[in-house]
This record gives C-alpha cells, sequence and structure tokens, in this order.
C-alpha cells in the first residue's frame, strides 16, 4: 500500500520534479499530481503504482511497505 505522502517524500530523496518521476514511470504528469494529492493510501490500479515503485528503484529509493514497519521511504546506502 503506498501512500500520497511517500510518493512526495522518495521524490524528494530522489531530487527529483514530478516530470522526472512521470518520465521514469511511464505516467503521465496528470497521474502523478492526482496520487500525490492523496492524503493515505493511493487509489490506482496495480500497474500504476508498480511503475512508480520501480521508477524509485532504479533512483535507489526503495519504500518501507510492510505493515507494522510504519509508513515511509528511504535511500539505499
Amino acid at each position: 500500500m503506498l501512500t500520497g505522502e511517500q510518493i512526495r517524500a522518495a521524490r524528494a530523496l530522489a531530487r527529483w520534479g514530478q516530470v522526472e518521476l512521470a518520465q521514469a514511470a511511464g505516467l503521465s504528469v496528470e497521474t502523478i499530481k492526482r496520487l500525490e494529492k492523496t492524503h493515505g493510501v493511493v487509489q490506482a490500479n496495480l500497474k500504476t503504482v508498480t511503475a512508480i515503485i520501480r521508477a524509485f528503484e532504479g533512483a535507489g529509493v526503495v519504500f518501507e511497505l510492510e505493515k507494522g514497519a510504519g509508513p515511509g521511504a528511504r535511500l539505499l546506502s
């Protein structure tokens, strides 16, 4: 489960604008904007969420998605 807050935090860690994320994920900028406005879990299909996660992984940013781990994003060392 990915949240709008996590997407914004990950984008800051990657030092990407919304355009860069959209390009890296193969999504529209409008989709990124819509998802980032979400408070809590984003309402998107699995393909979209997977594309975002993979784009960030390519930039060295990973998400803490397990229940109980607390929401977050971090840079790989």
